[in-house]
């Protein structure tokens, strides 16, 4: 039976958000013969997520290392050929992975898949405007818009994608913020990707997340840095386009808020 595996980090968990979390992966209906695993990984000294994830795979680093870190612990305990990125005050809709699970085998060679996301914001769902056309999204599309952008002109925080694949890129960047746009960046420059134009997920926006406007990011220019060069050197390693091949399974909606 194929398996997707969802992954999670988790520090300082506000309980309803991480609550709802869970919901909403319990009420996941997925394409039929497929299952699925949920893995949430906690950062911090002090744990305190166990008991509000209820089915999920479970473990606490037992220190504070990183956002990029604790996913790819959680990384290295997936069992599914699919890896799905779910932060933990985010929520998956019921269809959600049965909606970009398919993307796959509809479309041989792509290396990422990507559904909208409304925005949740005291408990309203608000749609959020797309940047760029939906559907088939060619290798290189993302660098180049975030080069004339500074943005992730899609949904990171959403991302599906073949898990030997993650691994193959490094899985998520050892930054403070941006984790996922440093990964994605690279991935979407080799891999053609589809973005899925339904909504699959809602993001959520309150004052505790790390990338609320409120908070001063004070890595950027760093973060911005890493990135870059990590796009020139997957162009100057000459890796090859994968369009119409690679691996298979038998945007987000505007500018990407950085995950957190």
């Amino acid at each position: 039976m194929p398996l997707i595996s969802i992954i999670t980090a988790v520090r300082k968990p506000i309980p309803d958000y991480l609550r709802q979390a869970a919901a909403g992966v319990a009420a996941q209906r997925l394409p039929p013969g497929w299952d699925l695993e949920w893995l949430v990984q906690e950062d911090g000294d002090t744990p305190a997520a166990r008991d509000l994830c209820p089915g999920a795979l479970y473990e606490a680093n037992g220190a504070q290392l990183g956002t990029g870190t604790t996913r790819n612990f959680a990384l290295s305990r997936a069992r599914g050929e699919l890896v799905a990125v779910l932060d933990y005050d985010d929520v998956l809709l019921p269809d959600g992975l049965a909606t970009l699970i398919p993307a796959f085998e509809e479309h041989p060679g792509i290396g990422w898949t990507i559904g909208q996301a409304d925005d949740l914001i005291d408990g309203r769902r608000v749609p959020y405007p797309l940047a760029y056309p939906c559907g088939l999204v060619p290798a290189g599309t993302i660098g180049r818009l975030y080069e004339q952008t500074g943005l992730c002109q899609a949904a990171c925080a959403g991302l599906v994608a073949p898990t030997d694949l993650i691994r193959a890129f490094g899985g998520w960047g050892a930054l403070p913020r941006a984790q996922d746009v440093a990964l994605f960046i690279a991935l979407s420059e080799v891999f053609d990707g589809y973005q899925e134009p339904s909504v699959t997920w809602l993001y959520r926006k309150h004052p505790d997340q790390s990338t609320h406007p409120t908070k001063p990011d004070t890595w950027g220019k760093h973060q911005d840095r890493f990135i870059r060069h990590r796009l020139n050197a997957v162009r100057a390693g000459k890796l090859p386009s994968q369009s119409g091949t690679g691996p298979g399974c038998s945007s987000r909606r505007g500018p990407q808020r950085l995950s957190g």
